[in-house]
């Protein structure tokens, strides 16, 4: 009986320093934040402010969808079929055919000016992308508002 209760007494030690033990949280990944008001995006790697850059969403006419997204899809250069084979460098696709993405308008940046997708400087892009191809599409999470 004594060395049940033994085995109970480290089953319980073992189970409580588990249950106390920190969470892997979506704080340990990357958490992009896009502010549609603003025209700005700000990128958190572990829960800290790593980047904050200027990008253009949906102009008049075109609305760029508010939510909570996770990459659905990576492509490194894609172009677009419904607007003239536009080239979108560093595409993260977060919902159906909207998408982060580089764009040469970079004078546009900081206001509105795109078809719906969210559009960046092509090296922050590319700094983008590297990140979600580093902690993973699930490990990425996508607010837009």
């Amino acid at each position: 009986m004594r060395s049940f209760l033994n085995l109970l007494a480290i089953f319980v030690l073992a189970a409580a320093a588990f249950v106390s033990a920190p969470v892997e949280t979506a704080e340990a990944g990357v958490t992009v934040k896009i502010s549609r008001s603003s025209q700005t995006m700000r990128v958190y790697v572990g829960g800290k402010l790593r980047h904050r850059w200027r990008v253009s969403t949906g102009r008049r006419g075109y609305t760029t969808p508010s939510g909570s997204y996770r990459p659905q899809r990576l492509e490194r250069m894609w172009h677009s079929r419904k607007y003239h084979w536009s080239p979108m460098p560093h595409s993260i696709f977060f919902r159906g055919g909207y998408a982060i993405h580089g764009t040469n308008e970079t004078g546009r940046l900081g206001r509105r000016a795109s078809h719906g997708c969210v559009r960046l400087s092509r090296g922050n892009a590319r700094r983008l992308f590297g990140l979600v191809r580093k902690y993973g599409r699930g490990g990425t999470r996508i607010y837009i508002h």
